[in-house]
């Protein structure tokens, strides 16, 4: 459920910190005996990001299905179909690593990581210009 809440530019900075620890993180991690860790610190950056976005605007996503809900709106800033189906799939590869104990497998993080880089840098782009 997307609910109405006061914007708040300070958490945003913090939650930007933050991000950026795991982005500095990511490379240190040796993707072939961690690819579930790499792949969870990727969906991590991305949903804090698209957390802070709407949070710009007053809005914050509670609930069961809370995270489908934050990705599928992020098709009102613009984002595609194809990316809201990239961000979903890792999505549900993050809660079967997180739930299930299924790994994430590190060709798939390796096939992908140009498409996860450029949806950070879309949602940092349009986080900074609300900032």
């Amino acid at each position: 459920m997307i609910i109405r809440v006061t914007p708040d530019k300070e958490r945003v900075k913090s939650m930007l910190k933050l991000i950026k620890n795991r982005e500095d993180f990511i490379p240190s991690i040796d993707i072939e005996k961690f690819s579930t860790i790499v792949g969870e610190n990727y969906y991590e950056i991305i949903k804090e990001l698209a957390t802070a976005l709407i949070l710009l605007d007053g809005l914050k996503v509670t609930g069961e299905g809370a995270h489908k809900e934050l990705i599928d709106y992020l098709l009102n800033y613009g984002f595609s179909e194809d990316e809201i189906l990239l961000m979903n799939d890792l999505r549900i590869k993050r809660n079967k690593s997180f739930y299930e104990g299924k790994m994430i497998d590190k060709d798939y993080l390796l096939s992908k990581k140009d498409k996860f880089l450029k949806l950070i840098k879309k949602l940092k782009r349009l986080i900074n210009a609300k900032l």
